[in-house]
């Protein structure tokens, strides 16, 4: 199982730069087009707003993964034991109803409804669905975080144990 969670970090890391060095190359062009050329690109700030949308949704979910997301531990920082094991098994649960009904189910709704529809983008004109496959996409990889926190703190592992990079 680690081995299969450290390619999906991989792939997921991996496909999280890509698209950030897209984004840079994108906006440097819009730049250089717009003041140099005098003739704004027309398509580059339409994807940078579909690129930035894939960032943040498939960030959110890397993050979730390497247990560096945003996290309120007031309640949880003054627990121990087995009420703090079950306080975490409790909101890492929570977090995976959350992904499964609203990211997956929802996402993949709106993806399909958006397909079905046949709704183009003004400028580059793709399929909105595939745009919006990213909330779905993201949804699956937090499930799978999620379920493989959730059986790490059902063998005894520590859950919310802060991050060695000393993000509090």
């Amino acid at each position: 199982m680690k081995a299969f969670r450290s390619s999906i970090d991989w792939l997921l890391g991996s496909a999280i730069c890509v698209l950030m060095a897209g984004m840079v190359i994108n906006v440097l062009w819009q730049v250089f087009t717009r003041f140099i050329l005098r003739h704004p690109s027309s398509f580059t700030e339409e994807l940078a707003r579909y690129m930035m949308i894939w960032v943040g949704l498939l960030g959110s979910a890397y993050a979730t993964g390497k247990k560096s997301h945003l996290a309120l531990d007031l309640i949880t920082a003054h627990l121990h034991g087995a009420r703090k094991r079950t306080s975490e098994l409790i909101i890492h649960s929570v977090v995976l109803l959350f992904a499964l009904g609203v990211l997956v189910f929802g996402g993949g709704r709106l993806v399909w409804i958006q397909l079905s529809l046949g709704q183009q983008s003004a400028a580059l004109q793709w399929k909105l669905g595939y745009v919006y496959l990213a909330v779905p996409l993201a949804g699956a990889f937090i499930v799978f975080y999620s379920i493989v926190t959730l059986l790490d703190a059902g063998r005894g592992e520590a859950v919310l144990a802060k991050q060695s990079s000393g993000l509090n």
